[in-house]
């Protein structure tokens, strides 16, 4: 079988458990398209995730797939791709898994730099329980839980991954799925960490950032705009009454954390060969 001409594509009747008009479709009609777009072979591709509507997206993929803990995506995305570099990685989660409980881990996987993809599907509101706010609900939008408004500035994910000198931050959104595949095609075509912070609407439980209001509030950046000035790409990152599109900020100089660690392109498993009698001994140890 070519695995290039794979569609990635579940069987037709695949229950999927998104509400209808939810941004989460847009989203993996996106995903599928940017995997079909740079022919990644399936034995080749790991997908991971966390616990969130968002994190259910790998399951609606005929792809190699680990569900992990709430937040705890990247940790597993990690240990893969020491286990086996040739890997291609790629986590996709929601904003409350990745920037919530994810977030110490989101941390230091920017700064050891290894090479994963991340898309995060940016709702701005927990979507599977029930609609309390994620760190990335808007200062005044109600819910269910904070009944008089959001007292809190959004955690801005952008600002943060350049900050930590992330070298490859960008943003899309679901409304647009071509440039959400190319944007996508490119974080994982990159060598080493790429997040991709994408904004689509929870239809159901956050009715301020609708589907109006994105493609009210959001512009693609410059045409003259330059992703590898970090200061500037910082500076559009901060920009909120019209929020960009596109590529913010990309370093293909950064060392990659294998390199540094000193792997190789074999899988761990064929290094060092285990005892066999050793084994044994210690599996008989056990019954």
């Amino acid at each position: 079988m070519d695995n290039s001409l794979h569609t990635f594509d579940m069987p037709a009747e695949t229950d999927i458990a998104w509400c209808p008009g939810c941004g989460n479709h847009m989203l993996l009609k996106a995903v599928k398209t940017a995997l079909q777009n740079l022919g990644i072979a399936r034995n080749r591709l790991v997908m991971v995730s966390g616990i969130g509507q968002a994190a259910k997206a790998p399951q609606y993929l005929d792809v190699n797939m680990f569900n992990g803990l709430h937040g705890r995506s990247l940790p597993a995305a990690f240990g893969i791709k020491m286990a086996n570099r040739d890997l291609v990685v790629v986590v996709e989660s929601g904003d409350g898994d990745m920037y919530g409980e994810g977030g110490n881990h989101l941390i230091h996987a920017i700064r050891r730099n290894f090479d994963v993809t991340v898309i995060v599907h940016n709702n701005m509101v927990y979507g599977l329980t029930k609609g309390q706010a994620s760190p990335t609900s808007h200062r005044n939008m109600k819910t269910p839980v904070q009944t008089g408004g959001v007292i809190l500035e959004p955690f801005n994910p952008l600002a943060f991954a350049i900050a930590l000198d992330a070298p490859f931050v960008a943003r899309t959104w679901a409304g647009d799925v071509r440039q959400a595949a190319a944007i996508i095609s490119e974080a994982i075509a990159f060598r080493g960490f790429a997040l991709v912070d994408v904004f689509q609407p929870c239809v159901v439980f956050n009715k301020l950032n609708t589907w109006q209001w994105f493609r009210e509030h959001t512009t693609k950046l410059p045409d003259d705009y330059d992703p590898s000035d970090k200061i500037n790409a910082f500076r559009f990152a901060l920009q909120d009454d019209a929020f960009p599109l596109g590529v913010f900020y990309r370093n293909d100089s950064k060392a990659l954390y294998e390199d540094l660690a000193g792997l190789d392109n074999k899988p761990l498993y064929q290094h060092n060969p285990p005892d066999e009698t050793k084994v044994s001994r210690m599996i008989e140890a056990f019954r």
